[in-house]
């Protein structure tokens, strides 16, 4: 099957200069990648026309050969094979910072820069040894009454993740042995695999990317330095936390590998709810219900807060839904000093009963107070 123009390849005009080329050559290379693309020979099959495309019109004297005699310019004395004869495009002065591969290569520009070298045939690090890597974070639930959400806790609580090998202190070896170069690698880490036209360099096999053997591997951890274990810490929940509130403990996740830091501990909270109180934030609501004389008469109750009961005065002819404020009776700031608020929302609460004698006073209130609460609303909204 005959070659597609290199241009409409790329998606670029014949006039396109450098900067065009590298922003259209980035686009395409990622989105037809084939590590982003697993075992799919159509991206795969993109990904090097797109990878010939570019090595060509991005070297100067190859496309002008390619503008004057087509796909035979560049290709003559090269066996048919647009990358004899060079290292392929300029890897080296390649900008990869736009590029994202998510997890590949730890994302970044350094490695990508040695995958597309190793790619296009360019020379590689002489090293290619696994460099420390941090280890992973770790998120430990706990649920906390409404109460130690108020006042703060310090438990122990145990937590199972990989820890630092004791017996050899991380090293993965048995104490005493020599590690040596691997000799598949030579001692780089990488060995290069090959898929079609195109090379890439993968941590080798056999020694795992380290670039050394190891002459006896650690029996209490088989090599990996970390064990499975157990810790046991002391941690401490602040005043005012609610649910989903994520408090980090630094350095108490995952260990880092190969000498690198370890990773932290989030503890994600969830508060139980309270019996009474309904939380806003900071901030606690409380409905309590009152009589038809405290409401008329005004009175003085007593409200619960979170730490004692505290007196609360009832103006006389409160309504029903009317809201009171007591400061700073709420739960304490996160973030500064302080409480929020409690809000008390008073309900007139009827009798539960009506004798004989209650009916009576009412309909003498009813007579002595003929007016209708309502007439007002109806006015308003243009009713009567």
């Amino acid at each position: 099957m005959a070659k597609r123009d290199y241009y409409e390849v790329l998606g670029v005009s014949r006039t396109a200069n450098d900067k065009d080329l590298k922003r259209a050559y980035k686009k395409l290379a990622r989105k037809y990648h084939p590590d982003l693309n697993p075992n799919d020979k159509t991206a795969e099959e993109k990904f090097k026309e797109i990878s010939e495309a570019y090595s060509v019109l991005a070297d100067s004297t190859k496309r002008k050969l390619y503008d004057q005699f087509g796909h035979a310019g560049p290709n003559a004395g090269a066996g048919g094979n647009p990358f004899a004869g060079g290292a392929g495009p300029d890897v080296q002065g390649f900008d990869f910072s736009g590029f994202d591969f998510g997890n590949i290569g730890q994302g970044s520009a350094g490695d990508l820069r040695d995958l597309f070298r190793s790619m296009f045939g360019g020379q590689q690090r002489t090293s290619q040894q696994r460099r420390p890597a941090r280890g992973q974070d770790l998120t430990y639930p706990m649920e906390i009454s409404f109460d130690d959400a108020y006042t703060g806790i310090s438990p122990l609580i145990s937590i199972q993740k990989n820890v630092v090998c004791a017996v050899c202190n991380g090293t993965g070896e048995e104490h005493g042995a020599q590690p040596s170069s691997c000799p598949d690698c030579g001692g780089s880490g990488q060995v290069n695999v090959a898929r079609g036209p195109i090379r890439f360099a993968q941590n080798c096999p056999r020694c795992g990317g380290t670039g050394r053997t190891r002459a006896r591997m650690c029996p209490a951890c088989g090599g990996r330095g970390s064990t499975l274990g157990v810790e046991k810490l002391r941690v401490t929940i602040p005043a005012g936390v609610e649910s989903g509130s994520r408090i980090r403990i630094s350095g108490k996740g995952e260990p880092g590998t190969f000498g690198g830091p370890p990773g932290d501990l989030y503890i994600v909270t969830r508060v139980s709810p309270h019996s009474l109180f309904e939380r806003k934030g900071p901030h606690l609501e409380l409905e309590v219900p009152i009589t038809f004389s405290e409401a008329a008469l005004g009175t003085k109750i007593e409200i619960p807060t979170m730490d004692g009961w505290a007196k609360m005065k009832i103006p006389p002819l409160t309504p029903s839904g009317k809201m009171f404020r007591l400061r700073e009776r709420g739960m304490p700031l996160l973030k500064g000093s302080g409480k929020g608020d409690l809000t008390v929302k008073v309900r007139i609460q009827p009798p539960a009963e009506m004798s004989e004698e209650l009916k009576e006073l009412f309909l003498q209130l009813a007579r002595r107070n003929p007016e209708d609460p309502r007439a007002e609303m109806w006015r308003k909204a243009g009713l009567r």
